[in-house]
């Protein structure tokens, strides 16, 4: 009375069991690729693009947020940045984390 009829059942070990894990994790990877890895690929490629472009007039912010202006561009990895009058310091260009150009006014809030 209390006893369903038990209804065709696959055995334990079936290769539907093995289909119906794998979609979800493939379905899974497949989102975080396309919303978090590869967005995370260009924001470095563009980063590397701009680190490379740097010339001489730039205003570029350290990451330890320091702001200067490119006075010389070494070929071995360096830039000379003028942060004060005639103070001049050599920054590694991968420590640079923002890039403005000499026409970008800074953003000043009232």
């Amino acid at each position: 009375m209390f006893i369903s009829p038990a209804y065709a059942q696959s055995g334990p070990g079936g290769m539907g069991d093995l289909v119906n894990l794998l979609v979800p994790m493939l379905l899974v990877f497949v989102i975080f690729y396309f919303f978090m890895i590869r967005p995370q690929q260009q924001r470095v490629k563009q980063h590397k693009e701009t680190i490379d472009n740097i010339r001489r007039g730039d205003t570029v912010i350290t990451s330890g947020g320091i702001v200067g202006k490119v006075t010389k561009v070494r070929d071995d990895g360096e830039v000379e940045v003028e942060i004060a009058d005639n103070t001049r310091v050599r920054v590694i260009k991968d420590t640079i984390s923002h890039v403005r150009v000499k026409g970008e006014p800074a953003k000043e809030t009232a």
